[in-house]
């Protein structure tokens, strides 16, 4: 396996510039995940180290060495495409295989490599079988053994799971997941979908417009989100976002004011704030809680649902905005019922005027943009 290295690394079509300088280290045998909205740069950047686009400016380097004018296929790097990319026409064992026969490597080792990745995703059954003859799921296995045959040094995925549907996208995810731990291999995988992204990396790469907004391991980012963006992408439900105004300063501790007057005492590291700025307080749901007596913030319940062992409460607030609260199924609440909410302190995220998280419980090597 490689370590992979980005430094600065822009691509633009013409005059119009889609990935602004990414830098970024993958150490050897590590599983990262590009996650972002559509249109963001996920896609190109992948395929830049792929060698299926060339870069505008930067350098990559696969395993210590500069590939920017290296063709893909000398690149020591497999990739598995959305659309599976198998060839109709032929049996599992013949797309699988393809590419090795296309190379030259001996007959018997090619069997022997067949025979191992089959093992490995159990798919030994489906070798005789052509694609239209199986399901999304083996053939998205099927294009998965195609790379590994190849015993390359990075494995490259292109939001494999997307064509899947959620019952198998879940199983999908937990066997790809598997597969890394038993090939130890360098893996970088593209997808929209946060929930994949938090399950399976070892560190996620946060993109927006083309550029990096935060990279770190799925609790780090979930936890000491560097911003608006970033906290209201990772997490299902959608951390709560409520506007308010700075009421008062003391040292570490702000008060700010919310809509109808409620006051929700915070941490913010000194300096960043100044009474009467306007922020933004990000609440996760679960630390949203539901209780009787006085609290933080009251609402009107709107939709409930039952996960099973909790629930979902969405409320909104006199304020008007919305709100999601995670409620033990055991609660019994009514559609309409008006309810009273209480935030603990030190759960609270504060954004401040740029968007930025200033809050006192992140850590002060997170409080900053990400270098580009």
């Amino acid at each position: 396996m490689a370590n992979v290295s980005l430094h600065n690394v822009a691509k633009n079509y013409g005059s119009l510039p889609v990935v602004h300088g990414a830098s970024l280290e993958i150490s050897d045998g590590e599983f990262i995940v590009f996650v972002g909205p559509s249109g963001c740069g996920k896609s190109t950047l992948l395929r830049m180290i792929a060698g299926l686009e060339s870069i505008t400016s930067g350098d990559i380097l696969i395993d210590g060495k500069h590939v920017n004018e290296v063709p893909a296929r000398d690149r020591g790097v497999a990739m598995v495409f959305q659309n599976y990319a198998l060839y109709p026409h032929m049996t599992v064992t013949e797309n699988m295989s393809f590419g090795l026969r296309n190379i030259g490597t001996p007959k018997e080792e090619i069997e022997k490599r067949v025979a191992d990745a089959a093992e490995i995703l159990q798919i030994g059954k489906l070798l005789d079988r052509k694609p239209k003859n199986m399901s999304g799921g083996q053939r998205q296995r099927v294009a998965i053994g195609r790379a590994i045959v190849r015993k390359p040094k990075v494995f490259l995925f292109d939001e494999p799971l997307s064509n899947l549907d959620a019952a198998l996208r879940v199983q999908m995810r937990t066997e790809l997941a598997k597969l890394h731990r038993s090939l130890d291999a360098t893996m970088i995988y593209v997808t929209h979908d946060q929930t994949e992204a938090m399950t399976m990396a070892d560190r996620i790469v946060v993109l927006r417009d083309g550029k990096i907004e935060q990279i770190g391991t799925p609790l780090d980012l979930y936890e000491n989100p560097i911003n608006i963006f970033v906290a209201g992408f990772l997490g299902s439900p959608k951390i709560n976002l409520i506007e308010g105004r700075v009421h008062k300063i003391s040292g570490t501790d702000v008060v700010v004011q919310c809509a109808h007057d409620t006051m929700l005492e915070c941490g913010v590291k000194p300096g960043f704030l100044s009474i009467g700025d306007k922020v933004t307080l990000g609440i996760r749901p679960e630390h949203l809680s539901i209780i009787v007596g006085k609290g933080d913030f009251s609402g009107a319940l709107d939709v409930l649902e039952y996960l099973g062992k909790s629930s979902l409460a969405y409320l909104t607030l006199k304020s008007g905005e919305h709100v999601v609260a995670e409620a033990s199924s055991e609660m019994r609440l009514d559609l309409g019922q008006h309810l009273t909410l209480s935030v603990p302190k030190g759960t609270t995220h504060i954004f401040g005027p740029t968007g930025l998280n200033v809050s006192n419980r992140i850590a002060a090597t997170i409080v900053r943009k990400v270098a580009q």
